[in-house]
């Protein structure tokens, strides 16, 4: 979740000194395990047909995921899933929603409920959908910063760093399946501010590794210095680069940009002539996102939920136009929506 504040990308300048757990995490191949059931029929016509031919003339058939999408009850929801299964999409990545326009969670309670809200409404649109649907928990970077002023520095990013637990302890049980977003804030702060979001991020990577999650990362645009400064921190943390996926993310996939981590881009307009350029040159899995943000006062923000199906077929067309042959395109679209995806989530 982006708004459109002043961005910042500041060199971090050091990496800090690295909760205990009584019993050892599962690790993603048997969380993946336990919750199969938990994210739609593997069975249906939909997903049949992903076995025969799925390019066909240059249309894709195949499966369509959107890796970051939020939705809320008391606007769209329902009708926006329709919109995107209408359009093509097949499965998607449902992301915790902090309640900026309301008040956020003061203590892990207010947490607990939050995280069982977003974990109902998967189950919701599993249950009216023929969709696969993965949750991400977390607790938001922004969310953490505007709780400064009302709760002092520490108690906030105490308050943080419990809820980044307690969502691991949802990953771990099989109810949701990606940590996220977590990140630092993505606009200009006091040092001291940003200092303390460096910190505890090296913090969150650490737990996530410990865990043997992904992680959607919500950073600053600066570019590849911001993919490379991230890749450091992943290093210190023992977090394997291609765990840790960067949110929002450009729509250059080429690996000097990346450096190594994934990402999920946010298929704007131009998105697609620029993947085009650079997809060859990618190392690490990528993925398409919207960022919807399913709020009636802001309608179609970040994108719509219809765009990752269009992004897909233009994408498709514009990797033929280039030279691609049928069957290279097919590949990477299914790496795309469906490899990736279950390689990172389970999904």
């Amino acid at each position: 979740m982006h708004s459109e504040s002043q961005q910042r990308g500041i060199t971090v300048q050091s990496f800090f000194s690295t909760t205990a757990k009584e019993l050892c995490r599962a690790s993603h191949l048997e969380r993946s395990l336990k919750w199969q059931s938990h994210i739609g029929s593997r069975n249906c016509p939909k997903k049949a047909r992903w076995r025969e031919k799925m390019l066909n003339k240059g249309k894709w058939n195949g499966p369509i995921f959107d890796q970051h999408m939020h939705l809320d009850r008391s606007h769209r929801f329902l009708d926006a899933v329709s919109d995107f299964s209408k359009s093509g999409g097949t499965g998607l990545m449902l992301v915790h929603k902090p309640a900026f326009s309301q008040s956020l969670p003061s203590d892990i309670l207010g947490y607990r409920e939050a995280y069982s809200e977003t974990i109902s409404m998967a189950e919701e649109i599993r249950m009216n959908h023929d969709l696969d649907v993965g949750v991400v928990l977390g607790p938001h970077p922004v969310a953490w910063e505007n709780q400064i002023a009302e709760l002092g520095l520490e108690k906030s990013s105490e308050l943080h760093l419990q809820a980044v637990d307690l969502a691991l302890e949802y990953i771990d049980s099989g109810d949701a399946h990606c940590l996220g977003e977590v990140g630092r804030p993505h606009y200009a702060v006091e040092e001291e501010t940003w200092y303390e979001a460096n910190e505890m991020l090296l913090e969150v990577l650490s737990m996530a590794s410990s865990a043997k999650t992904s992680v959607q990362l919500h950073v600053e645009d600066n570019g590849g210095d911001t993919c490379f400064e991230l890749s450091q921190l992943c290093r210190s943390s023992g977090l394997r680069l291609d765990r840790a996926i960067r949110h929002y993310a450009p729509p250059d996939v080429s690996s000097d940009f990346t450096h190594g981590l994934s990402a999920t881009v946010n298929v704007g307009k131009g998105s697609v002539a620029t993947l085009t350029e650079t997809v060859s040159m990618a190392s690490a899995p990528w993925g398409m996102e919207t960022d919807y943000l399913d709020d009636s006062n802001r309608p179609g923000a970040v994108l719509g939920p219809k765009t990752v199906p269009k992004r897909t077929h233009e994408l498709s067309s514009s990797l033929l136009s280039s030279g691609w042959s049928e069957s290279e395109v097919e590949s990477l679209l299914i790496k795309v929506h469906s490899e990736w995806p279950k390689s990172l989530y389970g999904v």
